[in-house]
């Protein structure tokens, strides 16, 4: 498990809602100039996004990075397939977790890390509905343990 360091910039809150994470990975990403401004400004969008592995190499698709206001000419396409940089062993393990079975790669976080742009990827597997459910049970009663706490703890 990586535990992440700096300025959070973007999150997928709806991952950790639709998917049991397993494993999570620290990645660099490629961005051209306007891109990294544009994530500095905090103008992604992680909602739909993806990994896959072609090739050997790891991909981000359906990440939309807004183009930068000031970039004219050099602004990229929003919705591009953008490399995620990881380790050859890395990637091969992922690689082995992915076949065969019903598990994807989710971009869980993009945050910044000694100027560099980092996302946080997870090795995810689908809930179903009823996981859903029981973990928004869980949730509320969690909430309703700590209300009743701090409720006590004044008297």
């Amino acid at each position: 498990m990586v535990k992440e360091e700096g300025k959070l910039v973007a999150q997928n809150k709806k991952a950790r809602h639709d998917y049991h994470i397993i494993d999570t990975y620290e990645t660099g990403i490629v961005l051209t100039g306007t891109e990294i401004k544009s994530v500095r400004a905090a103008r992604i969008t992680l909602k739909d996004g993806f990994a896959q592995i072609k090739n050997g190499e790891v991909w981000l698709n359906n990440v939309h990075i807004t183009p930068y206001e000031q970039g004219n000419i050099w602004n990229q396409d929003p919705d591009r397939t953008r490399k995620l940089l990881l380790k050859r062993r890395e990637i091969e393990k992922i690689e082995k977790e992915l076949k065969g079975t019903g598990m994807t790669l989710v971009p869980l976080k993009v945050y910044l890390k000694n100027g560099f742009a980092k996302v946080l990827i997870g090795l995810a597997k689908g809930k179903h509905d009823y996981d859903k459910r029981e973990s928004i049970k869980r949730r509320e009663q969690e909430r309703d343990i700590k209300r009743q706490m701090k409720q006590f703890n004044k008297r």
